[in-house]
């Protein structure tokens, strides 16, 4: 069973997941929230599997609420981000603040419940084709440029930059084992091992990474 909490300031889309997960056998609404701060003591009280973040919110928004969950370490929960893609501009600042991934509002609701369920599992929600451009058109902004304080080569081996490269440009195991002419597992080794290096929580944030890094241009 999958628990979840439920994290936005309009009642009625609240009501409408609540409704939805209702009759969905491996999920479980335990909380809601209306505001950021409500969502973070939830999270702290029930500590869910996932919480399903809104980010436009009165108060404490999303992201800074997203912040306060992934540094608390005595949670594991993940966070979703719901919004509306078109025309929010946080969506790349609620990735850098741990969320594993995000939906936008007008998804089919299958979607939205399959996209729990991917996040549940530890996994990024977003493919890495779709990463790659997402990830392209905020960092594209003055306001996401290179942050990294840090030189690549003071954290990651040689090959792990390489590796993480590929990340950031949104190949997968396979494809990345093909264009370094190595094994699959072996790929997937080098990524698990970018994970701990790097504290990243899944595929989202390295490719994250690897643009503070300035490994992948825009």
């Amino acid at each position: 069973m999958i628990r979840v909490v439920l994290v936005d300031d309009q009642p009625l889309i609240r009501t409408g997941l609540r409704v939805l997960i209702a009759d969905t056998p491996d999920l479980q609404v335990v909380g809601e929230a209306g505001d950021g701060a409500a969502a973070v003591d939830l999270v702290a009280r029930l500590r869910p599997d996932v919480a399903v973040m809104d980010i436009r919110m009165p108060g404490v928004d999303g992201i800074e609420a997203t912040r306060r969950i992934a540094a608390d370490s005595g949670v594991d929960t993940h966070v979703l981000v719901l919004t509306t893609f078109d025309d929010d501009d946080y969506v790349y600042g609620a990735l850098r603040a741990g969320a594993s991934g995000f939906l936008v509002k007008d998804l089919a609701l299958e979607t939205i419940l399959d996209g729990i369920r991917v996040v549940a599992a530890g996994d990024a929600l977003i493919a890495p084709s779709v990463t790659r451009r997402l990830i392209g058109e905020f960092a594209a902004r003055p306001q996401s440029a290179p942050t990294s304080r840090r030189p690549v080569a003071s954290v990651v081996t040689e090959r792990e930059r390489e590796v993480l490269t590929l990340v950031g440009r949104g190949l997968s195991n396979a494809e990345i084992a093909a264009e370094l002419v190595i094994s699959v597992a072996t790929a997937k080794a080098h990524v698990a091992r970018l994970f701990t290096k790097l504290d990243a929580r899944d595929r989202v944030h390295l490719v994250i990474q690897a643009y503070e890094f300035g490994l992948v241009a825009p």
